[in-house]
């Protein structure tokens, strides 16, 4: 069996995934998702996103169930841990490999200025 600190982590990975694909679909915008690639829809990014928040509550949940102590305890610091080690390594991804930036081609197509 996983360690309720194992599961809190990939909790916080999972929650920490959902955010900038919630936010593609809030916003209207184009987000790579493994479901259609680069020319993921908001629509597509709205699907995305709710299933890696769903996955990752849901995980929460049978930690809680698991270990039924109403303190968080390490669990917290593992769910805050996975969550900021999946930002930062998305963070520094997106700024050096640029893997969702709108290139200059992509931009023309849209009829949009560079």
């Amino acid at each position: 069996m996983v360690s309720s600190r194992v599961s809190s982590m990939i909790a916080g990975v999972l929650v920490a995934n959902s955010a900038p694909h919630l936010a593609s679909a809030a916003a209207g915008r184009q987000h790579l998702t493994p479901l259609a690639g680069r020319e993921s829809t908001a629509a597509v990014n709205a699907v995305w996103g709710a299933a890696n928040l769903l996955a990752g509550l849901l995980l929460l949940r049978r930690i809680r169930r698991t270990a039924p102590s109403r303190e968080w305890g390490e669990d917290l610091l593992a769910f805050e841990t996975g969550y900021l080690a999946f930002a930062a390594w998305m963070a520094g991804s997106e700024r050096w490999t640029r893997i969702n930036s709108a290139t200059p081609a992509a931009l023309s197509r849209f009829g949009r200025r560079t």
